[in-house]
């Protein structure tokens, strides 16, 4: 869930916020510079498997970022953050201990 977010659209991409919207925007114009390559959208990365328990289904648990990309030879992973919910912040924590190899970055 958003908070106060007013979700928008980008060369026909919907964001969920304006935030995210203008840091798309900023990241596709260092893209076409060349500063950035491999911009992706909405990478996932897998926490925890889904699993069946005593006759009930768990989901899986998955982390979604906003952004990744390269600067160089360095991946960054980044995410688009005015509100840090506790979910996030456990979902953070796990991603940053099941994935290494890249760099994390928050923006606002």
């Amino acid at each position: 869930m958003k908070y106060k977010s007013k979700p928008t659209e980008i060369d026909g991409i919907k964001f969920a916020s304006k935030m995210e919207a203008n840091r798309y925007i900023k990241l596709r114009e260092l893209q076409r510079e060349e500063i950035i390559s491999n911009l992706e959208l909405q990478p996932s990365f897998l926490l925890q498997e889904g699993f069946t328990r005593d006759g009930k289904k768990y989901r899986p648990i998955v982390y979604v970022a906003d952004f990744r990309y390269k600067m160089g030879d360095k991946t960054i992973v980044e995410d688009v953050k005015g509100f840090k919910t506790p979910e996030y912040k456990l979902k953070k924590k796990l991603l940053l201990y099941k994935y290494g190899g890249f760099e994390f970055k928050e923006t606002r």
